[in-house]
């Protein structure tokens, strides 16, 4: 039997705004996000691309039993392989695999995790 948990998370865009789309981008996205955050230039893009990252951490947290591993947003980066497929980088999850999958619309962004854990 696979051990496994799953998480899942709904981000309203225009949500963002009120927060602050830079002061929050700074808080949550890891280095290498914020390069690649950085080199996108339309405005809607930024917040679709922010709003995804947000989503697919927050489901990761709640995936995540509390307090296992981390609670920090800058603990691991959501980077997209070569076929723009969203994939999970981080040192902290050596014995877990990490499936993820991001979707946007022009208002929403949501996010899907599965945590299969490795005996």
């Amino acid at each position: 039997m696979i051990n496994s948990d799953i998480g899942i998370d709904l981000v309203e865009i225009k949500r963002l705004e009120t927060i602050g789309i830079e002061k929050l981008a700074q808080r949550i996205l890891s280095e290498k996000e914020w390069q690649e955050y950085q080199k996108i230039n339309h405005p809607n893009r930024k917040k679709s691309y922010l709003a995804g990252r947000f989503a697919a951490k927050e489901a990761i947290f709640k995936a995540f039993k509390k307090g296992d591993l981390t609670n920090n947003y800058k603990d691991f980066s959501i980077l997209n392989d070569i076929s723009g497929a969203p994939y999970v980088s981080s040192d902290k999850f050596k014995q877990i695999e990490i499936k993820i999958s991001i979707t946007h619309t022009e208002a929403y962004a949501a996010a899907f995790v599965i945590l299969i854990h490795k005996d």
